[in-house]
């Protein structure tokens, strides 16, 4: 008779969405606030639709959005809302189709230079989830604690600032085999945008689309992903030379538009 022999891994999720399972749901994901005499404030609420009581810690940690990579955690960043954020509870217990409320005041030193300070504020489930994985034989199977946590992205805006975005170029990733569009944002205060886009090959529309809603930081750039594919129409880009035009939108509902044209070549 074969022993089964069990390896224990700890891994802990970053869930995006509205669930860090189906049945706990947090609003907002995203906070943008300003200060107003070197305070700002608000509330996140937490819902759990189980009937079993949900228990979490809460706590927060800077991050920004890479380049390349798009979001990612920080150690430490010149930026980082954290010492300035404070939040009660830090641990929460959502009874059984009950709600609870988290809730923070950000208070800025007069000292403090005038920026966007942001920082992500963490949900994080006590309980952790037993996932079974076989191993590379029938004799192992690796068991990973999976701890589910939420996170809310909170921006506070201290003094008069705002974002400045253009598009500095499109390129054809040949690695990743996507279509990219490259956005600089010059200004102080990050922005969410939505791209719309038309591709054309000389006079021949090839696609019509637009993005989802992406974040770019301030003063960085960011690549959107340009995706001309769907699964009812599936496109190849031959070789050539194309035209990308269309405008990013920002705002409330997207409604502010900023239109660019710019050209990519596939070799």
């Amino acid at each position: 008779m074969l022993s089964r022999v069990s390896g224990v891994l700890l891994s802990s999720f970053l869930l995006w969405g509205t669930a860090a399972k189906a049945d706990i749901a947090i609003s907002p994901l995203i906070i943008e606030t300003a200060a107003k005499r070197g305070q700002a404030q608000g509330t996140i609420t937490v819902t759990n639709g189980d009937a079993k009581e949900f228990r979490a810690r809460v706590y927060s940690q800077p991050f920004t959005y890479d380049l390349e990579k798009g979001f990612q955690l920080l150690n430490s960043s010149p930026l980082d809302l954290t010492p300035y954020l404070q939040f009660s509870p830090g641990e929460l217990q959502v009874p059984g189709t009950d709600n609870r409320r988290i809730r923070f005041i950000v208070r800025f030193p007069p000292s403090l230079p005038d920026g966007e300070y942001r920082a992500m504020l963490f949900t994080e489930n006590l309980e952790a989830t037993i996932q079974e994985e076989p191993g590379k034989t029938s004799s192992v199977i690796f068991k990973t604690a999976i701890v589910p946590r939420i996170g809310v992205a909170v921006y506070v805006r201290k003094g008069n600032i705002s974002h400045n975005l253009n598009v500095v170029n499109a390129r054809f990733n040949p690695k990743s085999q996507q279509l990219q569009l490259l956005v600089e944002n010059t200004g102080k205060a990050s922005a969410i945008i939505q791209g719309e886009w038309t591709i054309k090959k000389g006079e021949q529309v090839i696609y019509h689309g637009r993005s989802i809603d992406t974040t770019v930081i301030a003063e960085g750039q960011r690549y959107l992903n340009v995706d001309y594919s769907t699964l009812a129409n599936k496109i190849k880009l031959e070789s050539g030379e194309y035209q990308l035009f269309g405008n990013l939108g920002w705002g409330i509902n997207r409604n502010n538009k900023i239109p660019f044209n710019v050209k990519f070549s596939i070799p």
